[in-house]
C-alpha cells in the first residue's frame, strides 16, 4: 500500500485527516452515544434491572460500581474493535496501539503532559506555598506543639496519610477507577471511531467532550429525581461541573490525538482530580497568585503544541507517522486533506 504523504508538524492537529470515511459518520456518532449512555446506565443496572439489594455500606456500593465501570470499558472496547475496519489477525493484534495502550515512550507520555497540565495550576501551587510559608512565619506549627521531634516524625505521618488514602474507597474512585475507565471509553474507544468516521481531528477535539458530558448528567438526575432538588438548584450545582468536563474533555482528546498514548490524558485526568479547579481568587495575596496563574496560562498555551509534538511520542521510520496505524490496517487508502 502506498503510504500517505504527511505535511510538517506545524499543522495544528495531529497526524492524519481521512478524506474517505471507513466507518459511516452516523454509525460512529451513534456508537459513541451508546457507549456514553451505557457507561452511566450500567451503574444503576444492579438495582434497577437485576433487582439486587442495595449495598449496606459505602465500600460495597463503590466496589459494585467499580465492577460496572470495568464491564462498561471492556464492552466498549470490544464494540469499537468490531466497528473499526480491521481485516486481518495481524492488524487486529495491533488494536492496543490503536487504543493508545503502548509500552514505548512511557516517560514522555507521563512527564510532558503532566508538566503541561501543572502550568494551569501555577496559581493554586503558589497559593498553597504562600499559605505554608505564612503559617511557618506566624509560628502556627509551634503553637500547635510542633517541635524538632514532630518534624522528624513528618515522613511517617506522610506514609500514614498515603496509607489512609490508599484504603479509602472514595479515593480509589476519584483517582484510579474513574480516570482509567473514562479515558478508555471516551478517548481510546471513541476517538478512533470518529477518526475512521471521517471527522477532522479539530472537530473531534470539540465533539467528543459532548459524549463525555453525557456521562455526568446522572449527577443532575440524582439531585433532581432522588434528592428532590429543584430544577434550577440542581442545574446550578451540576452546570459548572458539566462546563468543566467539556473543557477538560477537549483537552484530554487533544492529548490523546497528539500523543497517541492513552497514558497522557489519564495522568492529566488524575492530576486534575487531585488538584480540583484552579485557584483564581485566593483568600490572601491575590496579586501574587493571580500573576502566577496568568504566567502559567501563558506558559501553557506557549508550550501546548511543542510539548505534544507527534515526534516526541513516535519513532517511525516509514512515511506514515500516524500513531493509530490507520494507513496499515484499513482496506482503504486514506488521503491527507
Amino acid at each position: 500500500m502506498e503510504k500517505p504523504h504527511l505535511e510538517s508538524d506545524s499543522r495544528a492537529f495531529a497526524p492524519l485527516e481521512m478524506a474517505e470515511a471507513s466507518v459511516p459518520k452516523a454509525t460512529a456518532v451513534a456508537a459513541c452515544t451508546a457507549m456514553a449512555v451505557f457507561y452511566v446506565a450500567i451503574l444503576y443496572s444492579p438495582t434497577l434491572i437485576l433487582r439486587l439489594p442495595h449495598p449496606t455500606s459505602v465500600k460495597s456500593f463503590m466496589i459494585r460500581r467499580f465492577v460496572c465501570a470495568a464491564i462498561s470499558s471492556i464492552v466498549s472496547a470490544f464494540a469499537s474493535a468490531l466497528l473499526l475496519p480491521i481485516g486481518s489477525f495481524q492488524a487486529a493484534s495491533s488494536i492496543f496501539g490503536v487504543y493508545g495502550i503502548r509500552v514505548d515512550h512511557l516517560w514522555q507520555a507521563v512527564v510532558f503532559p503532566l508538566s503541561l497540565t501543572s502550568l494551569l495550576y501555577t496559581g493554586s501551587l503558589v497559593s498553597k506555598c504562600t499559605f505554608l510559608a505564612s503559617a511557618w512565619n506566624e509560628n502556627k506549627f509551634h503553637a500547635e506543639g510542633c517541635s524538632v521531634e514532630c518534624i522528624k516524625r513528618a515522613p511517617q505521618r506522610l506514609l500514614d496519610q498515603i496509607q489512609s488514602i490508599a484504603s479509602n474507597v472514595l479515593a480509589w474512585r476519584v483517582y484510579v477507577v474513574a480516570p482509567f475507565t473514562e479515558e478508555v471509553v471516551f478517548r481510546a474507544c471513541m476517538i478512533p471511531l470518529l477518526l475512521c468516521g471521517g471527522f477532522k481531528t479539530s472537530t473531534i477535539v470539540f465533539l467528543s467532550p459532548i459524549f463525555f458530558s453525557l456521562a455526568h448528567l446522572n449527577h443532575f438526575l440524582e439531585l433532581y429525581c432522588l434528592q428532590n432538588y429543584s430544577f434550577c438548584r440542581a442545574a446550578l450545582i451540576v452546570g459548572p461541573q458539566l462546563g468543566y468536563t467539556v473543557i477538560f474533555g477537549s483537552y484530554a482528546s487533544f492529548l490523546f490525538i497528539r500523543t497517541g498514548h492513552l497514558l497522557s490524558p489519564t495522568v492529566a485526568h488524575i492530576f486534575c482530580n487531585v488538584m480540583g479547579l484552579p485557584v483564581l481568587l485566593p483568600p490572601r495575596r491575590k496579586g501574587v497568585t493571580i500573576l502566577a496563574f496568568l504566567a502559567g496560562m501563558v506558559g501553557f498555551f506557549w508550550l501546548l503544541f511543542p510539548a505534544t509534538s507527534t515526534d516526541l511520542y513516535n519513532d517511525r521510520t516509514d512515511n506514515c507517522r500516524c500513531w493509530h496505524g490507520y494507513c496499515s490496517w484499513t482496506s482503504k487508502n486514506p488521503r491527507v486533506t
